[in-house]
């Protein structure tokens, strides 16, 4: 039989914890403690619990702290910041970004052959990217470089560092094809460099293996990263069944096996395409002419080329994420064998573009038009069939929250690829501008050198095109916020009861409340983005594959007011580009050197490196492989040795990071454990965006396996927003708006004016406290436990001192 409840009580040691985590921004554990003397109870330097110093072994002394619980914070900041030196990973930002378009599927059945579909062509997307980066690699080295200047004597002879290759001086490297084997060197040691930095970033934040609990092997591994997965829990001799929720999957946040294939897969595409890149050109010389080179040497590397490229597509294509179990295999045959078979084929393609070939002279440029061709068309059809399947997902299920009627997932790829092309052309047009001189690439005879491939002019030349067709829509909002300020300003008012308004004081709330609003117009934004983006790509492929010419050369005979039009959208288009690829690197050090920088724009960054890498693998590094297990391991050590009360207080991204944690607890865990959300992101961008993940179904059910939960939300918050979700039995989730700012004008409380906080501080609102308070008081014992078994604790919390957490 049970214990009868005075004995239950009395084995109740009342322990009670809260378990802070802090958002985006980052702080310390001083800061969200409230106290200068803290204490690491466990974790590294990258990511922690900290404790107040004289907390610690405060369960041993429950008597202490019947005021409230323990506060514990994690401080998992030094995952996503660091020294000026990751500003580098914007670079990346193409990769993240295609990767973020992987977990944006519409909700559906997870074991329809669409979702399988979805996957694999967002992965073939993320390889058109990588060879996309290593062709604009090749177009400097060898076509800019290698090829035109040094092969141009008034280039060459302007530049000492090019002398060892210009053909002036008629040396061992004056040759063509040793040209090319030389500057092969810099997209190679590229590629080296990408697969080396995702190796080093699996080691140093992913490969954190999780803890397992006891929870049943339910499958064997192989089994797609998008297939359902049931739990099954017994209750007595009644066996319940459950769908695990995917964040929830055993080996969700291990992705160990896919990261492996796809980095061997990529990088073989990258060493590919520099070989590719090297001997192409000699190998039409070999059959134009009477070369010295045997014709079958040729054939046999390409024959080798073609084969290699089609095992790296195929690896791409294979299913290789397992999420229902824990899987710790690596496929030793792809990854050492695939990735060491094109290193060796760009040897010896270097090797035969070597082969001395005394009549071969370099003129115009290398063949590149037809291969960035084929990438831009190709990357165009890709995101059109995307689109195509991901409106078939979401009409078999749809979810009016979804953005853009599940469209997200194409237009977020659509605008990898977009990022992809301007930094291509960015570089590939400076870098011409640069060894031209005074001189303009491409642009008759004052040009010393031809220039990068026409369609990259043309792709610049669009740029400003594209600009301008967003400013009517920018300038709507910022007219639709004026007015929305305006109009909110007698409901603000009315709100506070304030019997003296001050209008300048209404403004500045009402202002605030608009601008937070315009959050929720994003996808309209970024749909009309990828939309413009698609037909102005599309008008830049038939442009440069018509006319064959730069646009200000291409519309010779036009008139010269559209000849000035088109010189003048090339070469703003062409400062834009580079200036772009400048801009991304200035922001990202000063986002990672200046804190509030850093929290303008870190949402951005920290939504998409929270993603795993099941896309691109050359993409940032996912901070929450490590941060979700410390967390969800924390939570049941702490619960199965006290057996206490324990409350997870996530704000901003932090509640997304506990949401995923919850998620990962085994039943009797999550039992103990109430959720406590502010400034929550969960619904109204994760909800909205990752539907599959976030969505309606997957919050009810993270609602009904939780004991409580309850979130905290403003009006004033461009970021957090409500969950919608009722609990039922006389309990909402949500709670909000709560005021901001908590009082109007100057009281008796409040002397000085208070501040509108908008985001931050939410432990200031004294619903926080109250709200943490009825959370353990709701916690109490939830399953009646076994004779000889223990007990859980009872009792409750009164509202107590809670440091604050910026994000």
């Amino acid at each position: 039989m049970p214990p009868a409840p005075q004995a239950e009580a009395a084995q109740s040691s009342g322990a009670a914890l809260e378990l802070l985590v802090h958002g985006v921004g980052g702080t310390t554990p001083q800061e969200m403690l409230g106290d200068p003397r803290t204490t690491r109870i466990t974790g590294d330097a990258t990511a922690a619990v900290y404790r107040r110093t004289e907390d610690v072994g405060a369960e041993q002394h429950p008597e202490r702290h019947r005021d409230g619980p323990v506060a514990e914070a994690y401080c998992w900041s030094n995952l996503t910041s660091g020294n000026g030196a990751r500003a580098l990973w914007l670079l990346l930002l193409p990769f993240m970004v295609v990767n973020l378009a992987h977990w944006m599927r519409p909700t559906a059945d997870a074991s329809h052959r669409a979702v399988r579909l979805y996957g694999l062509l967002v992965r073939m997307v993320a390889l058109s990217l990588t060879v996309l980066l290593t062709a604009a690699a090749c177009e400097v080295a060898l076509d800019l470089v290698a090829w035109q200047c040094a092969g141009t004597p008034e280039c060459a002879g302007q530049r000492s560092w090019l002398g060892f290759l210009s053909t002036r001086q008629d040396g061992w490297f004056s040759q063509p094809g040793r040209r090319l084997a030389v500057a092969a060197l810099v997209p190679a040691a590229l590629v080296g460099l990408l697969w080396y930095l995702s190796n080093r970033t699996w080691s140093a934040y992913e490969s954190q293996r999780p803890l397992t609990w006891g929870e049943p092997d339910s499958a064997a591994s192989g089994v797609d990263a998008d297939e359902a997965t049931d739990a099954v829990t017994r209750s007595g001799a009644r066996q319940v069944r459950q769908v695990r929720p995917a964040l929830g999957r055993p080996g969700f946040w291990y992705g160990r096996r896919l990261v492996a294939r796809l980095r061997a897969a990529h990088t073989a595409a990258g060493f590919l395409t520099v070989a590719a890149t090297v001997c192409g050109s000699a190998v039409r010389y070999d059959r134009s002419s009477d070369s010295p080179v045997p014709a079958v040497a040729g054939i046999l590397l390409e024959a080798g080329l073609v084969l290699c490229g089609l095992v790296a597509v195929a690896v791409v294509c294979h299913r290789g994420r397992s999420e229902r179990r824990l899987d710790n295999r690596i496929d030793r045959a792809v990854t050492t064998f695939l990735p060491g078979a094109a290193l060796t084929l760009l040897l010896c393609a270097a090797a035969y573009a070597g082969w001395s070939r005394p009549g071969w002279v370099s003129t115009g440029t290398l063949p590149g038009e037809a291969a960035f061709r084929t990438l831009v068309l190709g990357q165009g059809l890709l995101v059109v069939v995307l689109a195509v399947v991901a409106l078939s997902l979401y009409r078999r299920a749809p979810e009016p929250r979804t953005i853009l009627h599940g469209l997200g997932g194409p237009a977020v790829a659509m605008l990898a690829c977009a990022l992809g092309g301007v930094m291509t052309a960015g570089v590939a047009q400076r870098v011409a501008d640069w060894l031209d001189g005074p001189g303009t690439p491409g642009m008759g005879a004052g040009a010393d050198i031809a220039g990068p491939p026409v369609l990259l002019s043309w792709q610049a030349s669009v740029i400003p095109v594209l600009l301008l067709l967003l400013l009517p829509p920018v300038i709507w909002l910022a007219v639709r916020t004026v007015r929305r300020a305006r109009l909110l300003g007698p409901a603000i008012e009315a709100e506070y009861e304030e019997k003296h308004p001050e209008p300048g004081r209404t403004r500045r709330i009402a202002r605030t409340r608009a601008a937070a609003a315009l959050t929720d117009s994003a996808p309209g934004i970024l749909g009309l983005l990828s939309a413009a983006t698609l037909l102005l790509g599309t008008g830049a492929v038939a442009g440069s594959w018509l006319t064959g010419e730069v646009p200000g050369l291409a519309t010779d005979g036009a008139g010269p007011f559209v000849e000035s039009l088109a010189e003048t959208a090339q070469s703003t288009g062409s400062w834009l580009t580079g200036f772009g690829v400048i801009l991304f690197v200035t922001w990202g050090r000063r986002a990672y050197r200046d804190v509030s920088a850093r929290r303008t724009i870190g949402i951005l960054w920290d939504v998409g490196t929270f993603w795993p890498r099941a896309a691109h693998p050359f993409a940032p590094p996912c901070y929450a492989e490590r941060a979700v297990p410390d967390l969800s391991s924390r939570m049941c050590a702490w619960t199965a040795t006290t057996r206490g009360r324990l409350v997870i207080s996530g704000h901003s991204q932090g509640s997304v990071l506990a949401a995923a944690a919850v998620w990962q607890l085994p039943d009797p865990a999550r039992r103990r454990v109430a959720l406590l959300t502010y400034g929550s992101p969960i619904e109204r961008l994760y909800g909205r965006w990752f539907p599959a993940y976030f969505g309606r179904v997957p919050l009810e059910g993270l609602q009904q396996s939780v004991h409580c939960w309850r979130n905290l939300w403003r009006a004033t918050d461009p970021i957090g927003g409500p969950v919608r979700i009722d609990e039922g039995r006389g309990h909402e989730v949500d709670r909000g708006p709560l005021k901001d700012p908590l009082v109007y004008g100057r009281t008796t409380e409040h002397p000085l004016p208070e501040p509108v906080l908008g985001h931050s501080d939410y432990q200031a609102d004294p619903a926080f406290a109250v709200e943490r308070a009825a959370l353990l008081e709701r916690l109490g014992p939830v399953v009646p436990q076994q004779a000889g078994t223990g007990a859980e604790d009872r009792g409750g919390a009164a509202q107590g001192s809670a440091g604050r957490s910026s994000g």
